[in-house]
Parts: structure tokens; C-alpha cells; sequence
């Protein structure tokens, strides 16, 4: 049987506004809306950051709950992800929500590093800093994904962060599971370009699941790479806000369905919400069965 690919869906993330996209989400109830038009469109998994009302990050973990209830009454089989990068705030309030919700997924940055936003038109940095993730953090991270059943999406800006999970799946703390998320086109981590992809590829260890997130409007390029080599992608308006044709996105929905249009053109196939459980083993726990 033909492998089948998953399709994420990152519906926010914690840098964009409204400024830059007016239909980016804030609200736990536009983020179950989202939610639901992304799954509508073919999406399985929706990578969510929680916001206040005004669009800023948010920690609390009433935001996260009632962002879990609003997603869940629209979407009772999805798999949800929940954001765990910070910058700047205790490492237990990164991972608190997921103590608490247990989801079926949590984002985990693999490592540290520069994390800028550069403009080269105006010659300076929008956003410079350090994004920390030491090993001692990062087994404080896993430990309680794996305390709460979450399964790690394992974010990898860099080729070197591949290689951190050595030491924790030697130590037993990465189920066989987890995800390989290949990040590229962050400013600090590696570029965004097919050569690249292609040596990411190369890394991950044989048997495991992968997928690529493309920041910005290369995410098609890369996505149709990814989807050559039998791997998986993510697109959404916290990546990318842009179509493939140059036009904005007025939805996630409208990002799902260009990454389905894409995958099909190329010949490959769309897991649905449960082959996705099947495929990462992944049981539905806090939903309703369909």
C-alpha cells in the first residue's frame, strides 16, 4: 500500500499580527474556527500557540483551556499540538498546559540558538535574541511530555539539533514515535533551500517519521520535496501567509487546501485524522469517537 503523507496546520504562531496578515486568529473561539476550517480542508494535526485576545503570547493556562474546548467541540478526533518555545519564561510555565491538558502532541525544540527576525531592505533586526533549550532543560521538557502521554514533535532548526536527540533516546527518554519537524528559513537556523532539505533527509534516523516547515514562501518548494521523498509537511499562517500563486491567505483552510492540491499534483495521498493516530500511534484520548 502507498504511504500515505500527514498535513499539518500551524494556525497562529506567537509572532504574527494582524498588521502583517488581518486573518491571523487570536481568540480561543477563532482558533477552534481555524481549527475546524484547516480540518475541513485535510489538515490531521493543528500546531496551535495560545494568544490573549490583543494577539499577544499567552502562558495562562485558562487560555490554553479554553483554546482546547473551543478546538475539540469543532474538531473531536484532530490532534492538537501545543506551542512549548518560550523566550524569557520559567521552564515550568512552558510545559505547565501540557501537564495539565495532556495533548496528544507538544512542540519540542531540539536546542539553542540565535533567533532573529533581519530586514535587509531596512538593514536592521526587528527581533534578536537567544533561544535557549540546554540539555537539562530539554530532559525537564520530554520528562513531562512523557508523564502526560504527549507525544514530542521534535523542532529542529539546524542539523545540529538531529543530532541532540541522540543522548535522550540513548537515556530512553524519546518514544519511537516522536516526530522529526525540519525547520528551516528561521533567521539563526539553516536556510531554506532544496540542497539543504535534501542533508536534513539524510540525518533523521532510517524509520522515522519527518515532515519539513518551510518559514515563509519557500514553504511550497520545500513542501514539494518533502513530498517527493515520502515525507510530510506543514503549512499555515503561522509559517507562511502566502499561496503558492502570490496571493494572501484568507484562511488555514485555504493553506491545507493548497498543500493537498500540491501533494496530489505530485501523486501523493492525504492521511486522515485516524490513519494519522494509526501511522504515529497516537490513541485518541480526549476526544469523542467519530
Amino acid at each position: 500500500m502507498k504511504k500515505k503523507l500527514v498535513l499539518s496546520c500551524a494556525l497562529t504562531g506567537a509572532a504574527t499580527n494582524r498588521q502583517q496578515c488581518p486573518y491571523i486568529p487570536y481568540t480561543p473561539q477563532e482558533l477552534g474556527e481555524e481549527a475546524k476550517r484547516a480540518e475541513d480542508a485535510g489538515a490531521s494535526i493543528v500546531h496551535i500557540h495560545a494568544r490573549e485576545d490583543n494577539g499577544q503570547p499567552s502562558w495562562r493556562l485558562e487560555v490554553f483551556e479554553q483554546i482546547h474546548e473551543e478546538v475539540r467541540k469543532r474538531c473531536p478526533n484532530i490532534i492538537i499540538n501545543y506551542s512549548t518555545g518560550a523566550i524569557g519564561i520559567p521552564k515550568e510555565d512552558r510545559i505547565r498546559h501540557v501537564s495539565a491538558i495532556k495533548p496528544d502532541m507538544a512542540a519540542f525544540n531540539m536546542g539553542s540558538m540565535n533567533y532573529a527576525i533581519y530586514s535587509k531592505k531596512a538593514k536592521k533586526f526587528y527581533w534578536n535574541t537567544v533561544f535557549a533549550n540546554p540539555f537539562d532543560e530539554m530532559m525537564f521538557y520530554v520528562q513531562k511530555m512523557n508523564e502526560a502521554g504527549t507525544i514530542p514533535e521534535m523542532e529542529c532548526f539546524d542539523t545540529g539539533h538531529i543530532r541532540n536527540a541522540e543522548p535522550l533516546r540513548d537515556m530512553g527518554l524519546i518514544p519511537d514515535n516522536a516526530v522529526y519537524s525540519l525547520v528551516m528559513g528561521v533567521m539563526g537556523g539553516i536556510p531554506a533551500t532544496t540542497e539543504n532539505l535534501m542533508h536534513q533527509i539524510k540525518q533523521v534516523p532510517e524509520g522515522n517519521h519527518w515532515q519539513v516547515i518551510g518559514i515563509s514562501r519557500k514553504q511550497w518548494q520545500l513542501a514539494a520535496v518533502a513530498i517527493t521523498m515520502g515525507g510530510s509537511f506543514r503549512v499555515g499562517l503561522e509559517d507562511n501567509f502566502y499561496l503558492p500563486n502570490g496571493e494572501m491567505a484568507k484562511s488555514n483552510g485555504e493553506c491545507v487546501e493548497a498543500g493537498v492540491t500540491l501533494a496530489h499534483m505530485l501523486g501523493a495521498e492525504i492521511a486522515s485524522i485516524e490513519e494519522t493516530r494509526q501511522m504515529l500511534n497516537i490513541p485518541l484520548t480526549d476526544g469523542v469517537s467519530a
